[in-house]
């Protein structure tokens, strides 16, 4: 079948989609701009247009002739207004896949089985209701915590138990919950394409074991090997509190916690199991909470993370390209550039490069580096916390710690980064490796776009430390490629000693 995925470039859709290709569909996957999904392993195997959800014309286009849709989209962490913009695009895209005759709309919505429902489970079960009650026939799919590597919820889960022995928590860490394994919403997800009949409606999916947010810590310990870890509940942490300190202490945003924490107050247990009448369960049943966790640690230690819930862009930062085109023409545009030359091999100082961020840190003053990553969570920014994908290797669209990857090219010796921290005006970083005259040639930029007054104050204010931050990375890459080199000669003259 035709199928477009929408959301492919976010943690769902990203894993998603080479699932419906493996299985023999012709995917389309709608992307909000130009480029988004290169580097992913699977893009040139998909059709792929550009479009947003809330631009009906867009989207009727990237509609055309297909015959299931996958709406995997949702504004979480999206700032004021998310609710309404959400069921703008809910009913936009409902009306454009009627438009233009797709058979089945399919939707991985939130779980909630009891209680006040926080602001973003009561949106995700809007979209559901508006999918469900558009014309054409929807499968909506109510998730709760998805166990697997890279997730959001994971990080949460994951982090908090690791660092923090002891624990002082609010109420609901002793809230049901029934958590669900990637793989296995995955294969929901996958099966629904293909099921027979008109089939329009709702169903609860979840793995095998209903557990205490304490209970899930606590589990997690003892698969990871930590000791048990004490954990006290108090009534007067509110879920804005708790976000906070979840962004203190984890990679995951306040802005995105919170709105994770707000619904871990809501029990999510499912009311039923339907879809295994249509989808049945695998052989060996599916996944305990246990076994999800062994597999997505299993991934971390070995670097093979497919995607992260960092994957899709940070909601309310700006996409902009470089600014290079004739728009920018007579604007205000700060560079800070640095050259450098070295007898170091140019495979050495870009293997450098594009591995640079992360637990290889930044090169140049760490101290300076991680006070800005924690101004930036203080700010309410994503900070240095989210680390990498993968340690060696980066494709346009990664996260790196407070950048995202604009473009990224080992052949053209080319590393464009775009900031995503909170600042009054538009940052890149960008390195070229190239060779001139025998030697390797370096080259690092750090471009900046101001807006208004703040932006251009802004800039000068942190011009004295340039030279200290920017002004070393270069230098500092470069001894540390000399440096690799060195140390493979000797090794080599040794072993032949």
């Amino acid at each position: 079948m035709k199928i477009l995925v929408t959301g492919a470039s976010g943690y769902i859709g990203g894993r998603l989609v080479p699932l419906l290709l493996e299985a023999g569909h012709e995917v389309r996957c709608a992307t909000r701009r130009e480029g988004g999904l290169r580097g992913h392993p699977w893009a040139g195997r998909v059709e792929t247009v550009v479009a947003d959800v809330l631009d009906g014309e867009a989207i009727g286009r990237a509609l055309r002739g297909v015959d299931v849709a996958y709406y995997l989209v949702h504004g979480m962490a999206s700032g004021p207004g998310f609710a309404q913009r959400d069921r703008r695009a809910a009913r936009t895209f409902a009306l454009a896949a009627a438009q233009e005759g797709v058979g089945r709309i399919v939707y991985l919505g939130g779980l909630a089985s009891g209680g006040r429902l926080s602001p973003h489970l009561r949106s995700r079960a809007e979209v559901g209701r508006i999918l469900l009650e558009g014309p054409v026939p929807a499968i909506v799919l109510r998730a709760a915590v998805i166990i697997g590597s890279g997730s959001a919820s994971f990080e949460m889960l994951r982090y908090l138990t690791e660092r923090l022995p002891v624990m002082v928590t609010p109420r609901w860490v002793d809230t049901r919950i029934q958590p669900i394994a990637i793989r296995d919403v995955l294969r929901y997800l996958a099966a629904c394409a293909s099921l027979p009949g008109r089939i329009d409606r709702a169903f609860d999916i979840g793995g095998p074991d209903v557990l205490t947010y304490r209970q899930m810590m606590r589990r997690y310990a003892a698969v990871a090997g930590l000791p048990r870890r004490v954990i006290v509940s108090v009534p007067v942490l509110t879920p804005k509190l708790s976000s906070y300190w979840v962004g203190l202490v984890t990679p995951v945003p306040s802005s995105i916690a919170r709105p994770l924490v707000e619904s871990l107050r809501t029990e999510v247990v499912c009311a039923e199991h339907d879809l295994s009448r249509l989808v049945p369960d695998p052989p060996g049943g599916l996944l305990g909470f246990d076994r999800a966790v062994e597999l997505a640690l299993r991934r971390v230690r070995e670097a093979d993370v497919a995607t992260r819930w960092s994957s899709a862009a940070v909601p309310g930062r700006p996409s902009d390209p470089l600014p290079t085109d004739p728009d920018w023409a007579g604007g205000s545009l700060y560079v800070d550039e640095r050259v450098v030359r070295t007898a170091a091999p140019r495979e050495a100082v870009w293997r450098l490069v594009e591995g640079i961020g992360g637990q290889s840190g930044w090169y140049s003053l760490p101290v300076a580096w991680r006070l800005r990553g924690v101004v930036d969570r203080l700010m309410g920014g994503v900070g240095l916390r989210r680390g990498r994908r993968d340690p060696y290797r980066l494709r346009p669209g990664d996260s790196l710690d407070f950048w995202r990857v604009e473009e990224v090219s080992p052949a053209d010796g080319l590393l464009r980064l775009r900031a995503e921290m909170r600042l009054p005006g538009l940052a890149w970083l960008e390195w070229t490796v190239g060779e001139e005259g025998g030697l390797t040639v370096l080259r690092q930029r750090a471009i900046f776009h101001p807006h208004g007054l703040l932006g251009h104050l802004y800039w000068w204010s942190i011009a004295p430390f340039h030279a200290l931050v920017f002004g070393r990375m270069p230098g500092n890459l470069a001894a540390a490629a000399m440096r690799g080199r060195v140390r493979r000669v000797s090794t080599r003259v040794g072993g032949g000693v």
